[in-house]
């Protein structure tokens, strides 16, 4: 009897580190993306027109030009379904620490500024929508970014 007991609670201990993992791991990567989604992002526009975005972030654009294109087609990241800021980072973190990426900590975070500014811009039916999707705290944490990426890079 107490060997079944203490194998119910190895497997209930084992069983708990599952889910622990499986949650961190849902919360750091951002939805897997089929082989016919990225070729389908592929296709779609290569480049985007920032004339009317702040200053800074059209130098962020450059950023992000030169370093993601060193890995994948710019439309892939242009056109795909990420539009919140917590799925551009989960994204970004994970590009980081892909072979060759050479994306440093500093770069990421413009290229994070970047998308997350421009999804609330040219995405903004996508942007909206998954906001009103969200949770009450998602929502707010999203809110919080752009408002922090509005503060630093300033309209002229």
């Amino acid at each position: 009897m107490k060997q079944r007991s203490l194998h119910a609670l190895i497997l209930a201990g084992v069983c708990a580190a599952a889910l622990i993992v499986a949650a961190r791991a849902s919360d750091e990567e951002p939805q897997a993306l089929s082989k016919e989604q990225l070729a389908q992002f592929d296709k779609g526009a290569t480049s985007i027109d920032v004339a009317a975005y702040p200053p800074g972030l059209q130098q962020n654009y450059t950023v992000f030009r030169q370093k993601c294109s060193l890995c994948h087609t710019l439309s892939r990241p242009i056109n795909c379904v990420f539009a919140l800021p917590d799925e551009w980072s989960r994204y970004i973190k994970r590009m980081m620490h892909k072979p060759g990426s050479n994306i440093s900590p500093g770069q990421a975070k413009k290229i994070y500024e970047f998308l997350a500014y421009d999804s609330s811009v040219r995405k903004k039916a996508m942007f909206d929508d998954k906001l009103s999707k969200a949770d009450a705290a998602s929502k707010a944490d999203a809110e919080s970014r752009l408002r922090d990426i509005l503060a630093a890079y300033p309209q002229k």
